[in-house]
């Protein structure tokens, strides 16, 4: 366990020394490289740049952010294209018809919330299944840039208030209840859609009770 926690702070290092010469720049190329290729720790590196730098905060959220949204076209394109056979070699026929189902009733809100999320959410798969399901490019590059804000600024609190480390630990704390963290924000989800679904029945049948006066002849 030492050695592992040797390696990974060796690592830190190492890419912090490459990427603070480049300021706001370098969490944009690592936010972009970590949406389109393969994971890096983009956690870790934004809260690298707050805890160094703590008046720039938001500029730090706003360019992971950006980098992440814009970084996420290679795979719109990607299944926008054809994707659709790629899809469903990595899912089974039953996951692939609920992801499918997700995107046609709730396409922005099912990628909003798998943006916000850390790993091992399966983010890339969810980009490239709303990308299949042909969701306009403006509503996919907004839906990841929200979710990915809301998740740095939460990284860039919590490095604020309690370190850099607190990053790595909860990491690892929703890694060992990642069940429980999807419960809960599927339940959220839920309550929010009902009690949008209540208030549209009642603004519906105000507007049908209120009828315009008529004149008296």
């Amino acid at each position: 366990m030492k050695t592992i926690k040797h390696i990974i702070s060796r690592y830190f290092v190492f890419l912090w020394a490459l990427l603070k010469p480049l300021g706001a720049w370098g969490v944009f190329a690592i936010a972009g490289i970590d949406a389109c290729f393969f994971g890096l720790p983009l956690d870790g590196v934004v809260a690298g740049y707050v805890y160094q730098d703590r008046s720039r905060f938001l500029l730090y959220v706003f360019m992971a952010s950006a980098g992440s949204a814009l970084g996420s076209i290679v795979l719109y394109v990607v299944g926008y294209k054809g994707g659709e056979e790629l899809l469903r070699k990595r899912v089974s026929p039953e996951r692939f018809e609920t992801i499918h189902q997700l995107f046609e009733k709730h396409p922005v809100w099912g990628l909003v919330i798998p943006a916000m999320l850390p790993p091992p959410t399966p983010f890339k798969l969810l980009t490239l299944a709303a990308a299949v399901s042909e969701m306009k490019l403006s509503h996919f590059l907004l839906a990841i840039f929200a979710g990915r804000f809301l998740r740095f600024l939460g990284v860039a609190w919590l490095t604020m208030e309690y370190g850099p480390d607190i990053v790595r630990v909860s990491g690892t704390l929703f890694r060992q209840h990642l069940h429980w963290v999807l419960a809960a924000v599927a339940a959220g989800l839920v309550i929010w859609l009902v009690v949008r679904r209540i208030r549209r029945k009642k603004n519906s049948k105000g507007s049908q009770v209120e009828k315009p006066k008529q004149g008296i002849p």
